[in-house]
């Protein structure tokens, strides 16, 4: 059973970018209330790999302001908050915490030398194995070839330099304890700070584009919206998760009273027919007759096709 976190979710504000660190809020978010948002952190060991990213995630500022206003989260100053729990924090807990880590270290250290160890068995048993099977062979020439590939199977290290010949099958025998601890960085702050911040560390309300009446009225018609940077438009918007659904629309916002260049529709509405989508265009209401208190703005939204010739 997924955990739910306990609300308001607190969405880190860093460097002006809003990001989620704790995965639980993450599938919640996503699962819950239709936000995607972008995962942009990468493995320390495979920096280089771009494909399959992690966490944190990076929300855009119209998502982190809906979520606020629906009471969901709250913006949290990530610097001021480390920075206040950490002077905040007794000395024995600060050295508890860290002799926790570094037990978690050590025995992450432990079970990867021990599946090193297991592989190096593995191999030296089926470099045996060859070389008994080769005996009886009348191809020698072969045989050397393979109890030399197998040797350096056997050889193989992928974390560490070896250090004991790997031709010796009892040598193997012997496990590898680690004195230094695999590095642990917690994916999140807490413990041993407290999970929800206080007052003085919230910030206000994200500031968001003149596309943010759109942002919200989609959302509240059940789309899941991700950034249209790769399509040419402002957002994307799914019938349903996009893991199992294509976008239907590629979303524009304008002003009510906004000058549009007809070849701007045309293109657009070409462009979402090409790649089986529709050109979605849509923008604040004004409505003169509604006071300001009573908030007068309401999103009209209209969907293109190309079906010229």
């Amino acid at each position: 059973m997924e955990a739910t976190p306990s609300l308001p979710i607190p969405v880190s504000f860093v460097s002006g970018r809003y990001l989620l660190f704790s995965v639980d809020a993450v599938t919640y978010l996503r699962r819950e209330h239709h936000i995607c948002g972008v995962l942009v952190g990468t493995l320390p060991q495979i920096p280089q790999q771009n494909v399959f990213l992690g966490l944190p995630l990076e929300l855009m500022p119209e998502e982190a302001r809906l979520l606020v206003e629906k009471g969901v989260a709250c913006i949290v100053d990530e610097a001021k908050a480390h920075k206040d729990g950490m002077k905040a924090l007794m000395e024995e807990e600060k050295r508890r915490y860290l002799q926790n880590l570094k037990n978690e270290g050590l025995k992450a250290s432990r079970i990867q030398a021990g599946r090193k160890e297991q592989r190096r068995e593995e191999a030296l048993k089926k470099l045996e194995q060859k070389k008994a099977a080769k005996v009886k062979t009348t191809e020698p020439q072969k045989a050397t070839e393979d109890a030399a590939a197998a040797t350096e199977d056997a050889d193989l290290d992928l974390f560490a330099p070896d250090s004991r010949p790997g031709s010796s099958l009892a040598s193997a025998q012997t496990p590898i304890v680690p004195e230094t601890p695999m590095g642990i960085t917690p994916a999140t702050s807490y413990p041993p700070l407290p999970p929800q911040p206080s007052t003085e560390q919230l910030m206000p309300l994200p500031d968001v584009p003149a596309s943010y009446p759109l942002f919200a009225h989609l959302h509240s018609e059940g789309y899941f919206l991700s950034p249209g940077l790769r399509f040419g438009c402002q957002y994307l918007a799914y019938p349903g998760d996009p893991l199992r659904f294509h976008s239907h629309f590629l979303v524009v916002a304008a002003e009510w009273d906004q000058e549009i260049d007809l070849m701007d529709i045309v293109i657009g509405g070409r462009l979402g027919t090409g790649v089986k989508k529709g050109f979605l265009l849509g923008g604040a209401e004004k409505k003169a007759e509604v006071s300001e208190a009573e908030g007068n703005d309401s999103v009209r939204t209209f969907s293109i096709e190309w079906a010229g010739m």
